[in-house]
């Protein structure tokens, strides 16, 4: 499996596309604006199709591509409920910002469920809540997907290299957030390397021990 990290759209949301070369599959991960330019030649220098669309939470600057994303690729389309009314009605976002932001609703086909297991690209996955950021905030936690005793897990805007998401937009709750991230980011394994949604990638264990905002 392969990783391509693609900061994209107005504020370098990270977007993370895996591939299967040898399937002839991928999986992307958050869809910020204009990242259909970045994703496309990929798909295609690496014969593979995109299968699917998880999105971590349904804030603006991860779902702006989505509505391309699936036009161009048939893909199929999971969330968390929670999110529901950011993903289908995203103009109560445009309201919060103050701007039209044009966005286009997502037609999501399957909804989350915490402690879900999902089967992808030869990988097995479990969906992790961490609202307090965003109500419907998910991690994907591939167990096995680094090296063959360390993990990865996407965790949206729960947690970065450094810091934590915010708290104080509509929705967000820091007493939820960090207990989100006490209870289910800082229990996986200390080598577990944390993808978030801005800025370079950590780990579990770096995050326990350097995080001046959540300490294990």
């Amino acid at each position: 499996m392969n990783l391509h990290v693609i900061p994209a759209g107005p504020i370098q949301t990270n977007a993370y596309l895996l591939t299967a070369p040898e399937r002839g599959e991928a999986l992307l991960i958050d869809a910020p604006g204009d990242v259909w330019t970045e994703v496309a030649p990929i798909l295609a220098r690496e014969k593979c199709r995109l299968t699917e669309l998880w999105i971590t939470h349904g804030h603006w600057d991860h779902m702006q591509g989505a509505a391309e994303i699936l036009r161009e690729t048939g893909a199929f389309s999971r969330a968390h409920a929670a999110d529901r009314r950011l993903l289908e009605d995203p103009r109560v976002m445009s309201a919060f910002m103050g701007e039209d932001l044009g966005l286009e609703p997502v037609a999501v086909q399957a909804w989350l469920r915490p402690g879900e297991k999902l089967a992808i690209l030869g990988a097995e996955v479990e969906v992790r809540p961490v609202p307090g950021h965003c109500p419907g905030n998910v991690l994907f936690y591939f167990p096995s997907f680094a090296t063959p005793t360390a993990g990865a897990a996407f965790v949206g805007d729960a947690l970065f290299n450094g810091g934590i998401g915010r708290a104080d937009l509509p929705g967000g709750d820091f007493a939820e957030l960090e207990r989100s991230i006490r209870t289910q980011i800082y229990t996986l394994p200390p080598a577990t390397v944390v993808y978030p949604g801005h800025g370079p990638a950590t780990t579990v264990g770096e995050e326990k021990s350097l995080n001046p905002f959540v300490r294990g």
